[in-house]
């Protein structure tokens, strides 16, 4: 069935979604306020990436785009727009939203509003951690759940990269300062940017029973240059309403690329491993002996 997508960002994440949406032969409208985004994206990122220009892609500003009439309305800007992006894109009644992450900064400002808005709508608002909906991570939440571990005990989960391969895909940036990555506020740095791992880890303490988190503690290390301050070092103890505890590490200045969870039970720990080449992500069944 042809699906109808509309794209807010024409940035690195509004292309992906834009050629993934194209590999299912859905309809794409790309919206950008900037002419410059989307002048690059026709004749820079998109054909970069993918060989050649899609014909069949509209690109408009927000004004030009119609309203309505959408299955799916992608938000791919920087996060501190998303939810008033969001709220708007809810009143269009797709069937769905998917913002990508994280959802806001950690101000977390007109969140209870964009809750408001989907009260009675039957919209799906969906947030892209993508890392909890891989194969591996359902392997690995088969193990959890079937006791391969016995009782879990801790959980540690951590994605340390260095962002140089984020700048790198954004080769008009010149660094943090001229990007929201490098405000923490807005929803970048490690905090922000690699809140896959909070994510993670909440997903796996789900998994194992635990339930929500009640108590964190952090430790935050910042950065700052040309007016912008962001976390370099973003670390997290966690502990759930049953009591279990553990750790989550996020940070910008690991090389080579640490992406890793292992929870340790009491009859063995399973461990993830992000991007294991060909292999992909991989999961492994640790026992003492």
């Amino acid at each position: 069935m042809s699906r109808n997508v509309k794209i807010l960002g024409a940035g690195s994440i509004g292309n992906h979604l834009a050629h993934a949406s194209r590999c299912m032969g859905w309809s794409v409208t790309i919206c950008d306020p900037d002419p410059a985004a989307l002048e690059r994206t026709r004749t820079e990122i998109y054909p970069g990436r993918y060989r050649a220009w899609d014909e069949s892609i509209r690109l408009c500003t927000p004004a030009e785009a119609p309203r309505g009439g959408y299955d799916l309305i992608c938000i791919g800007t920087p996060p501190d727009v998303h939810v008033p992006l969001a709220i708007e894109a809810v009143a269009e009644r797709p069937r769905a939203v998917l913002v990508e992450k994280p959802l806001c900064g950690p101000g977390m400002e007109r969140v209870d509003e964009l809750l408001a808005a989907l009260e009675g709508t039957g919209v799906r608002v969906c947030v892209g951690y993508d890392h909890v909906l891989g194969r591996a991570t359902r392997q690995l939440d088969e193990l959890v759940t079937s006791g391969a571990a016995g009782t879990p005990v801790t959980l540690d989960v951590e994605f340390r990269e260095h962002w140089g391969g984020i700048f790198a895909a954004h080769p008009w940036l010149r660094g943090p300062w001229e990007s929201y990555l490098g405000y923490w506020k807005r929803g970048g740095g490690a905090g922000g940017e690699h809140s896959h791992a909070t994510n993670f880890w909440q997903h796996v303490a789900r998994a194992c029973g635990a339930g929500a988190v009640r108590e964190v503690s952090a430790l935050v290390e910042y950065q700052s240059a040309q007016g912008a301050e962001w976390d370099s070092l973003f670390a997290l103890n966690l502990r759930t309403e049953t009591g279990f505890a553990g750790r989550v590490v996020q940070d910008v200045v690991t090389r080579p690329t640490r992406k890793w969870a292992r929870l340790q039970g009491t009859e063995a720990a399973i461990e993830w491993h992000a991007n294991q080449g060909a292999r992909g992500d991989v999961v492994l069944r640790i026992t003492p002996d």
